[in-house]
Order: C-alpha cells, then structure tokens, then sequence
C-alpha cells in the first residue's frame, strides 16, 4: 500500500503537518531530534572507550599472591 506514494504523496504530507504544527513547532522538534542524536553518538562513543579499556586492563597481568598474616 505504502509502496507507491511518490514525490506527490510526500509533499502533500509535509505540507498537511506543516499547516497542523505550524513553522516553529516542527523547527523545535528538529532540534530535539538533533540533540538526541548527537546525545546517542556520544553514549555509543563512550560505550566503545569504555570496552576498550576494559580490554586493556584485561590485557595486563594482575597479582593475585596472598599476603602472608602478620599475626
């Protein structure tokens, strides 16, 4: 149903949400948009350093000896 809506079809959307929300509503909107992108890109990014550096540290030998009492 959906495969054949065209140019045409997707103007006439954007202009019928256009006339609903009005020019500075949908801007706003778009910002919001761009924020929570941009917001996700650095979780992903931050994601990532963070495996990354657990698998270095993972990398590295870790003394596991016990400590000898002192008693």
């Amino acid at each position: 149903m959906l495969n054949n809506i065209g140019l045409p079809g997707i103007l006439l959307i954007a202009i019928v949400v256009l006339v609903l929300f009005g020019r500075g509503k949908i801007s706003s909107l778009m910002g919001e948009v761009g924020k929570g992108i941009t917001s996700f890109k650095r979780g992903v990014a931050e994601g990532k350093d963070e495996i990354e550096s657990a698998e270095k540290a993972a990398d590295e030998p870790v003394d596991i000896t016990p400590e000898k009492d002192k008693a």
